[in-house]
């Protein structure tokens, strides 16, 4: 496949479908409903055993996969300013009255949703790069 074919196969869909993955990811390893991998794992109710490990290590591997996609294309100040953008979008939220600083569950909801969302952008940026500037990104030439 040649790199304009790449380019041109990269949609919004292929973008939600990256953002799917990386909200499950986040909400199968934490949520404030109780019902993740950390709640359970963590519940008194709940033996440790090769099935608590292996879902941690699986979930631990997609999380090295995602942050290291994430890091590798955004770098540092890529990651620091989309916090910076999606915390003032929640200050804006705050301020405009649609978001309490006292329900700390629907900020938690929030700040998760982020956390995917940014996960997403990490994943796709090569390919939104492209499509913007027509720039192809190389991380390891091999001899």
């Amino acid at each position: 496949m040649e790199n304009n074919d790449m380019a041109s196969s990269f949609t919004f869909g292929s973008f939600m479908l990256r953002w799917l993955f990386a909200f499950v990811l986040v909400f199968a390893t934490y949520n404030p409903s109780g019902y993740s991998y950390i709640s359970w794992a963590l519940s008194s109710e709940t033996p440790f055993g090769p099935i608590v490990a292996i879902v941690g290590v699986v979930l631990l591997i997609a999380w090295v996969v995602y942050l290291r996609a994430t890091f590798m294309a955004l770098d540092w100040l890529g990651v620091i300013l989309g916090v910076a953008l999606c915390g003032c979008i929640v200050w804006l939220l705050i301020d405009w009255g649609w978001l309490s600083m006292e329900s700390r569950d629907a900020l938690e909801y929030v700040v998760l949703i982020i956390l995917s969302f940014i996960l997403a952008v990490g994943m796709s940026w090569s390919h939104i790069r492209r499509r913007l500037s027509g720039q192809i990104d190389v991380d390891d030439v091999e001899d």
